[in-house]
C-alpha cells in the first residue's frame, strides 16, 4: 500500500469511527432519557435497563454503518480538497479515481463487516427484549397451553410439553393448504415423544381434506413425523419476532407464510433489507466523494450540512420504498434495493462529471 493510501485510508477510518461509534451512544441516550421513567414504573431495575440499552447497541451500530461511511467520505475528499492535496495528487499524475480507490476498498470491506453484524443483531435484539421481560426466558421444563408456528405453514396447539422427558401430552397439528397439491391437514394425537432428530405420534387420527366439502380421515397407532423437527427446547421457547430472525430465519418463515396462502411482501422488504442496507456502504462512499470534492472548498459546516441532508434523504427513500414494497406498489426486492440504485446512479454521474 503507498503512502498516499495509508493517508487517505487513515482519514477515513478516524471520521468512520467517530460516527459508528458516537451515532449509537448518542441514540441510546436519548430513548434511554425519554423511556427510564416508563421501565422503573414496571419494576425494572437500574442495571437491567442498562443491559438493555447494551444489547441494543449492535442494532443501532448497524444502522449507523451507512451514515458513517457517508460521513467518513465527505469529510475525508472534503479536506483534502480544502488542504489542495487533491489538486498535488492531481499535479503528481494520479487521478481522482486512484486517489479515492482507498476508500472504495474500504466502503467494500465495511459492507461485508455490516452483513456479519446483521447476523448477530436478531440475538442481541432477542436478549434485549428478554433483559426488559418484553420477551419470556425458558425457567421451566413444562410448558402448558400454547401455539407453536412452525415452518410449512404448520401449527402446533400443544396441551403439555415436557421439554426434560421429550413428551406431548394432546397435540393438534394444522397446516393451511392451497388447493389438491397443497391440501390442508390436521393431525391430532393424545401424545407424542422425541425421537433423536423428529417427533413420533401415537393413538391419534389424521385428517386430509383435499377439497372443499371433502374430508379424508385415516386413524394410525404411531404416526412418524419427518417435517416435525423442532426439538422440545425450542417448542420450550416462544417463537421469535421477524427482528429476532436471520436472513435464513426470516427466510423460512417467509415460506411457511407464502405456503399457507398469507401475504409475506413486507417481510421480503425486510429480509431484502438485511442484504441492501449494509452494502449501502459502498454506494455511499461513491456518492460521498463525489459529494465532497465539490463541497471541499465551501468549508466543513456546508459539508456537514449537505451530508446531513443526504442522510435524511437516504433514509426517508428507504421508509418509502419499504411502503411501496410491503404495499404491493413495487415488487418486494426491488422496493429494497430502489435507494440503493437511486443513489448509486447519482453517485456514479456525479464521479463522471468530478475533474480527474
Amino acid at each position: 500500500m503507498r503512502t498516499l493510501d495509508r493517508y487517505v485510508a487513515g482519514l477515513y477510518i478516524k471520521v468512520w469511527f467517530i460516527c459508528v461509534l458516537g451515532a449509537p451512544l448518542l441514540f441510546i441516550v436519548i430513548k434511554l432519557t425519554d423511556d427510564l421513567d416508563k421501565y422503573l414504573a414496571r419494576g425494572l431495575s437500574i442495571q437491567q435497563v442498562l443491559l438493555a440499552h447494551v444489547y441494543d447497541f449492535p442494532y443501532q451500530m448497524g444502522l449507523s454503518f451507512p451514515v458513517a461511511s457517508l460521513f467518513g467520505a465527505v469529510f475525508t475528499v472534503a479536506l483534502m480538497s480544502r488542504n489542495f492535496e487533491v489538486t498535488a495528487a492531481k499535479a503528481s499524475g494520479i487521478s481522482f479515481y486512484r486517489l479515492i480507490g482507498p476508500l472504495v476498498v474500504l466502503g467494500i470491506v465495511l459492507s461485508l463487516a455490516g452483513l456479519a453484524l446483521g447476523e448477530l443483531v436478531p440475538i442481541t435484539n432477542r436478549l434485549r427484549a428478554e433483559t426488559l421481560e418484553e420477551r419470556g426466558s425458558v425457567t421451566t421444563a413444562v410448558r402448558n397451553q400454547f401455539v407453536y408456528g412452525a415452518d410449512g405453514g404448520r401449527a402446533y396447539k400443544i396441551r403439555r410439553l415436557n421439554a426434560e422427558t421429550g413428551v406431548i401430552r394432546d397435540i393438534l397439528i394444522e397446516r393451511e393448504g392451497t388447493g389438491p397439491d397443497y391440501p390442508t391437514y390436521s393431525i391430532h394425537a393424545p401424545a407424542a415423544e422425541w425421537d433423536r432428530d423428529s417427533w413420533v405420534l401415537t393413538d391419534g387420527y389424521l385428517h386430509y381434506y383435499p377439497q372443499p366439502g371433502r374430508v379424508v380421515t385415516f386413524s394410525f397407532d404411531t404416526l412418524h413425523q419427518p417435517d416435525f423437527t423442532e426439538s422440545p427446547r425450542e417448542l420450550q421457547a416462544e417463537p421469535k419476532d421477524p427482528e429476532e430472525m436471520n436472513f435464513r430465519e426470516l427466510g423460512r418463515f417467509i415460506q411457511s407464510i407464502q405456503r399457507s396462502g398469507g401475504d409475506a411482501r413486507q417481510l421480503i422488504v425486510q429480509q431484502m433489507l438485511k442484504i441492501a442496507f449494509p452494502m449501502a456502504c459502498l454506494i455511499v462512499v461513491l456518492f460521498g466523494s463525489a459529494l465532497g470534492m465539490s463541497t471541499g472548498s465551501r468549508g466543513p459546516a456546508t459539508g456537514v450540512g449537505i451530508a446531513l441532508a443526504t442522510v435524511l434523504v437516504y433514509l426517508l427513500t428507504v421508509r418509502i420504498s419499504e411502503g411501496m414494497g410491503a404495499g404491493g406498489v413495487l415488487p418486494p426486492v426491488l422496493a429494497a434495493w430502489l435507494p440503493n440504485l437511486l443513489f448509486l446512479v447519482i453517485g456514479l454521474i456525479l464521479l463522471v462529471r468530478t475533474r480527474t
